[in-house]
């Protein structure tokens, strides 16, 4: 295996300079969002409604009496072009660790709401039939699906094979999940209307990059002197380290349920970084006193992006994979809950009155309410 890098090379990376630009992304986002909210009057002609609390969150949420029904569909990105870059060049295999990707986003969204994940569809659209011929791949992906069906307890429904060519680049796939659950009792309703200052802000770890900034992860790798097989720590090369799998947080947040720990809110951090924290459309102060480890492939891409802590931050989830507020005496007890199911876990801070902004206060980086606009 190469040598590690050492060294920055050239100017800032950005992750708009690596192709994605939220500012022309998010107006697209909130104007669905409000044509959407129109359609909700449809829901009464069944006897249901909306959470309407639920617009603008990482799950939609039904009242269908008895219980809640939420929803989700998720795509994987990017990633994917990792695993095959990877392939190429040491003929392994990357494609059940890439299902779990998929399904993690569908799921670690799905639970922000409080939600219990009970069905996942598959969406694989390649770019001819030929992706499919590959056994190997085409096994891995089916065996790492059905393996993080079975970490996080859901069916799986079913799902669409379409072959896309002159859609989807030839030998390339898109994957996607949608995901159904259920909250129940209505108790476990977790959008916010409890959050309020003195909550703790617990920050579960992530496994790496899990699936969101892996378009400037790719851009990186012209910087690299080895490309992908450039090592990010002794026998573990960048490649490697990309395809972590995502971490599927709803292990943790059903056991935190059972024990009875209310959820006030939870945010998944995924694209937009720690600027998520600002999820809630509430004026609140989220001061964070400890920040978690920064997984090696983050600090990798930070130093060779030559990215301050600010765009850091901001871009990728600098390891903490999903935020929960909880009352403040129930904080220490998240903490051990989520170490008993295999996640690290820290009590990060703390939600005050004040404007709305996020305090990163250990590296001296704050956000504020304009530079996170979903709504």
């Amino acid at each position: 295996m190469s040598s590690t890098a050492s060294s920055t090379t050239g100017t800032t990376l950005s992750y708009e300079q690596a192709g994605v630009n939220y500012d022309l992304i998010d107006p697209l986002k909130v104007a669905a969002q409000r044509a959407a909210a129109a359609t909700a009057g449809h829901l009464s002609a069944h006897g249901f409604s909306e959470v309407h609390a639920s617009r603008g969150e990482s799950a939609y949420v039904v009242d269908v009496g008895p219980f809640y029904l939420a929803s989700i569909v998720e795509c994987l990105g990017s990633k994917a072009l990792v695993a095959d870059e990877m392939k190429a060049l040491t003929g392994k295999s990357y494609y059940a660790g890439i299902a779990q990707d998929t399904i993690a986003m569908a799921v670690n969204d799905l639970i922000t709401v409080g939600a219990t994940p009970l069905v996942v569809q598959a969406y694989w659209a390649a770019g001819g039939s030929d992706w499919f011929g590959d056994a190997q791949r085409a096994q891995a992906l089916v065996e790492g699906w059905k393996r993080a069906c079975d970490v996080c307890g859901v069916a799986w429904g079913g799902g669409e094979t379409p072959a896309l060519a002159g859609i989807v680049e030839g030998g390339r796939i898109d994957l996607a999940a949608s995901c159904t659950g259920i909250i129940s009792p209505k108790s476990r309703l977790s959008v916010g209307d409890a959050l309020a200052p003195g909550d703790a802000i617990v920050l579960l770890a992530s496994s790496g990059i899990h699936a969101n900034g892996l378009s400037l992860a790719r851009k990186l790798v012209e910087r690299l002197p080895e490309g992908y097989l450039t090592e990010v720590t002794p026998g573990v090369s960048y490649g490697e380290a990309l395809l972590a799998p995502t971490t599927l947080y709803s292990p943790v947040t059903e056991a935190l349920a059972k024990a009875g720990v209310a959820m006030h809110y939870c945010a998944n951090i995924t694209g937009h970084g720690w600027r998520k924290l600002l999820r809630h459309p509430s004026a609140m102060t989220y001061r964070i006193h400890h920040v978690p480890a920064v997984p090696p492939v983050l600090s990798f891409i930070q130093r060779h992006a030559n990215q301050d802590d600010r765009e850091a931050y901001s871009t990728l989830n600098m390891g903490a994979g999903f935020a929960l507020f909880v009352p403040a005496a129930e904080a220490e007890r998240a903490v051990a809950i989520a170490r008993a199911q295999g996640v690290e876990a820290l009590v990060a801070g703390t939600v005050e009155a004040g404007p709305k902004q996020v305090l990163i206060e250990p590296i001296g980086v704050s956000f504020s309410d304009n530079d996170l606009q979903l709504r």
